[in-house]
Formats: C-alpha cells, sequence, structure tokens
C-alpha cells in the first residue's frame, strides 16, 4: 500500500481528464487508509514501536490531507 499512493498520483497525472485524476487521487486515498491500518497491525504485534508508530501516523495523516485537499481542488475546476 506504500508504493501504491504514489504510484496512483503519478498514474493519475498522466491521465488527460481532470476527473480520472481526481480518481486516481481517490484510489491513492484508498491506498494510505490500507497503510494506516497495517500500521495499526504492525504496532499491535510490536513489529515498530509506539514512538515509530505515532511518527509514522502523524507522517501519514498529514498525506492524507494534502490527498484530500488536491482531489478537491482537482474536483472544482
Amino acid at each position: 500500500s506504500a508504493v501504491s499512493v504514489p504510484s496512483n498520483i503519478a498514474e493519475g497525472a498522466s491521465r488527460i481528464s481532470e476527473k480520472d485524476f481526481a480518481r486516481f487521487l481517490e484510489i491513492s486515498l484508498g491506498s494510505c487508509f490500507e497503510l494506516e491500518t497495517q500500521l495499526r497491525i504492525a504496532n499491535k504485534r510490536k513489529y515498530i514501536t509506539s514512538t515509530e508508530f505515532e511518527i509514522l501516523l502523524s507522517n501519514l495523516i498529514s498525506l492524507q490531507k494534502r490527498i484530500f485537499a488536491l482531489r478537491k481542488k482537482v474536483i472544482v475546476r
């Protein structure tokens, strides 16, 4: 899922229509939420520390907000 986030943004950016780009941004957001779930599982299973989890989650939430804002801006055009 971590690789899917930028991959879908890149693929969507290559599309001609803004509607297509917005759809790929939605898919990218879905991958972000999938990654969030995987991070939560990794933390619960002690694959990562709570500190690592908090840092990664904070960065991921920031990314989710930026992708959402970009999607909103693309749709408004």
